[in-house]
């Protein structure tokens, strides 16, 4: 189940994917505009800034933004990030794989098998979709009419 956390994760960052091209966001407005308490969506953006997905300027016209194109980060990604592995039990896992105490073969245990199926639906749909794909296209500044 995504978390509520990944979930607020999601909307900032499609929010900085749909803002036009170097346009800075702040998180206040971020948070009103998205229905997320502030000091939680500060909490987020630092660990999206940790692991490079956003960055920040400071002052009073900063903001932050994104450190890659959009149609570069998957969301699969983001989630791992926020909330760690794909997969609902470790031994499912293939970037954070453990195997289970109370199971004796990995490779005949059918709660695995049937985790793995889970792990790689979600991955199929979470590893194939970008930020560019949620996002709405950033709005283009109205052309202005020259006077005849």
């Amino acid at each position: 189940m995504l978390s509520q956390k990944a979930k607020y994760a999601l909307k900032a960052l499609i929010a900085l994917a749909e803002a036009e091209n170097g346009e800075l966001l702040q998180a206040g407005e971020m948070a009103e505009a998205h229905n997320i308490p502030k000091k939680f969506l500060d909490l987020i953006l630092l660990e999206l800034r940790r692991h490079r997905l956003v960055d920040s300027r400071r002052g009073k016209r900063g903001g932050y933004l994104l450190m890659r194109p959009a149609d570069t980060i998957k969301v699969g990604d983001i989630v791992r990030v926020i909330d760690g592995p794909l997969a609902p039990i470790p031994c499912a896992s293939v970037t954070a794989y453990r195997p289970c105490t109370d199971c004796g073969d990995t490779k005949s245990c059918t709660v695995r098998k049937i985790m793995r199926e889970v792990r790689d639906a979600a991955a199929g749909v979470l590893d194939n979709r970008t930020l560019a794909d949620l996002a709405k296209p950033p709005k283009k500044a109205k052309a202005r009419r020259a006077s005849a």
